[in-house]
């Protein structure tokens, strides 16, 4: 995974709980509490799993909850910082998400190692996405905080569903 996942969640948890749970996180999977990441370093992706893993221990948070807490902070705070070329022009959570698969392939394009995950859409009925996740990662409920952080970020009551280990659902309010 690259180093920006790993940078927003120590915003994260450092802005919203304190460097000392960060450290204690950090710790708890075996990582040095003065570790610093890069936003295009490689981190193995079971160190990172490891990381998350801690965070919920040391936070006293579900899985799901973390997802949803890293889904806001990186739609809402993190990505307009970094990303925000990404935004404009994308005048609603619809229009965001359904750029996400060649945002992804655009932003990794000449980053070496570079496996983001990928995504295909759906659509049931006009209000109705289905986004297939493509990923060894098996993260999909980071999928569903990111969506749910798209509909905060447009002010939008977007309704999100897991429909299965690679499938969410989101249902637009109009």
């Amino acid at each position: 995974m690259k180093g920006a996942i790993v940078q927003c969640l120590g915003d994260l948890v450092k802005n919203s709980f304190g460097n000392d749970k960060w450290e204690d996180s950090l710790d708890k999977a075996g990582m040095s509490k003065k570790s610093f990441f890069m936003p295009l370093q490689n981190v193995e992706d079971e160190k990172v799993l490891k990381l998350i893993d801690s965070l919920c221990k040391v936070l006293k948070v579900t899985p799901a909850q973390a997802a949803d807490a890293f889904g806001d902070y990186w739609v809402n705070v993190y990505a307009p910082k970094v990303y925000g070329s990404y935004y404009k022009g994308q005048g609603s959570a619809k229009d965001l998400l359904m750029k996400m698969d060649e945002v992804h392939a655009n932003v990794t394009a000449n980053i070496p190692n570079a496996h983001p995950p990928r995504f295909e859409y759906e659509w049931k009925d006009p209000k109705t996405l289905i986004m297939k996740y493509k990923s060894q990662r098996g993260l999909i409920d980071i999928l569903v905080g990111l969506v749910k952080g798209v509909g905060k970020y447009y002010k939008e009551d977007l309704k999100v569903t897991k429909i299965g280990p690679d499938r969410v659902q989101v249902i637009f309010p109009k």
